[in-house]
């Protein structure tokens, strides 16, 4: 009858507040950012066959030179550090099952003998504070497993923004050792060409150690632009989850083209409140501490309230005679000293802590999405002002000091000179071509979220380009 008793007390609580596992553990809506954010699959590898999928779908994008989008969608289904994120987010899925279920009953039974008689006791406990409550802590779990998906989809957004950043910076650091190996080449021609007409007579010392000086210059140069692009690829090569054979896979040899217009977005702020994923989860996390707060205050008074049911059956040994007894027993706690005011404001500060969080991080995302898009609209103009105006400068500049040298009006210095600059401006405009494609990518991750935006002024100035200028 007690057991009845409990499960009548319990059935209401129960059946408002219990949840189950999903089907996807939660994975449908990250999978769903994936798609409308990143245009991308991003699927949590959970089974054997979910794993060959993958695999599979990873050796065919390694099989063709890697471009941007196909080196994200690698790392989404590659990276070991986004599937324990995916964990993170089953176990939090699991936490918030958990929150929902009722509180077990507690039994007991105990058989205690004394001379005159045997006595048999049977008790069942149940805490009805803590099914009082429980629709509100299931409410409370259910929005910490929001937050705990929108945590995954940042992840997401992490690593594919991360992901542009090192395959951008691994082509271009490519591009400089291929344009600077093909400088290397002719100045070795040109040094080789001045050793034998210095063994003629037919050049000056002077001239001679101008060429070589020129080309072991180039030397170094290439041999720091090839260290610079092994780190690069490296770091590429960690973010894709890679190792073995699949290290070897082919990058282009140029970065993708310029493109003609700068996007415009005028409403940048507003497009990042409405899109930023961490922003989102901020939010989140405030309603459920809000939930939390309620729940504290409405608990103040009373931490705890149990009722036991007791059934005790006694025999006498002497006479076999046979009885029994039920009742119940309450227990609660009766506040005394702690009135529940300290646990009621650490929850008042937990609360007030995370909206100043929230605001604080709102301004911070304006002044990203604005200084994000600044970069952007600034790298185009300067990348397309090395394209359209320096190299096509450099190119006249080139072919006419080339004439002259030709025509013997100009020494060799004047020649190697202008080299030198020619080579400065194409690593330069290089540069500018990768700055504006990683403020594309910071651009985006601004914008949907995804870590902080690379460090655009350190990259430009790069060993190359600062070698390539010492001969003005």
């Amino acid at each position: 009858m007690i057991a009845r008793i409990a499960g009548v007390i319990a059935l209401p609580f129960a059946l408002a507040a219990c949840q189950t596992f999903s089907q996807d553990g939660g994975m449908g809506a990250v999978q769903q950012f994936a798609n409308a954010e990143l245009q991308k699959e991003a699927p949590a590898l959970r089974t054997e066959a979910e794993a060959k999928a993958a695999r599979a779908k990873v050796e065919e994008l390694l099989g063709r030179p890697l471009n941007a989008d196909g080196a994200v969608q690698v790392a989404l289904l590659n990276n070991r550090g986004l599937q324990a994120a995916f964990n993170d987010l089953f176990f939090a899925e699991a936490l918030a099952v958990e929150a929902s279920l009722p509180p077990n009953p507690t039994f007991s039974i105990a058989r205690l003998v004394s001379r005159p008689e045997i006595e048999i006791e049977r008790q069942i406990a149940i805490n009805l504070l803590a099914l009082a409550t429980l629709p509100a802590r299931s409410e409370i779990a259910r929005e910490k497993f929001r937050a705990a998906q929108l945590r995954a989809a940042e992840a997401v957004a992490r690593i594919a923004a991360d992901t542009r950043r090192a395959y951008y910076r691994a082509v271009a650091t490519q591009q400089s050792v291929n344009l600077l190996t093909q400088a290397q080449s002719a100045a070795l021609t040109a040094t080789q060409l001045a050793r034998r007409l210095g063994e003629t007579g037919a050049l000056n010392k002077l001239d001679q150690a101008r060429e070589q000086v020129f080309y072991a210059e180039l030397t170094g140069q290439l041999a720091t632009a090839r260290q610079r692009a092994r780190t690069e690829r490296e770091r590429l090569v960690r973010l894709l989850g890679l190792w073995g054979g699949d290290v070897d896979f082919r990058l282009p040899g140029t970065l993708p083209a310029l493109p003609q217009q700068a996007r415009a977005l005028p409403l940048v702020e507003q497009e990042a409140l409405r899109r930023r994923v961490d922003l989102q989860m901020a939010r989140i996390e405030l309603l459920a501490l809000a939930k939390s707060l309620g729940l504290s205050r409405a608990t103040r008074f009373l931490s705890l309230l149990e009722i036991n049911g007791r059934y005790d059956s006694i025999r006498e040994r002497d006479h076999g005679e046979r009885f029994s007894r039920s009742g119940f027993e309450i227990e609660f706690t009766i506040p005394i000293w702690d009135f529940g005011e300290a646990r009621t404001r650490q929850a008042e500060q937990t609360y007030l802590a995370a909206l100043n969080r929230l605001a604080d991080k709102a301004v911070s995302i304006r002044s990203e999405a604005r200084e994000a898009y600044r970069s952007y609209r600034a790298t185009h103009e300067i990348a397309r002002h090395y394209y359209g105006e320096v190299l096509p400068l450099r190119k006249v500049i080139s072919d006419e000091t080339l004439l002259r040298y030709n025509a013997m009006q100009i020494d060799v210095f004047e020649l190697l000179s202008e080299t030198r600059q020619r080579i400065a401006a194409h690593v330069a405009a290089i540069e500018a071509l990768r700055e504006f494609w990683l403020a594309e990518a910071d651009l985006g991750a601004a914008i949907v979220g995804g870590g902080s935006p690379s460090s655009g002024a350190a990259e430009r100035t790069g060993a190359p380009a600062e070698n390539g200028s010492k001969g003005h």
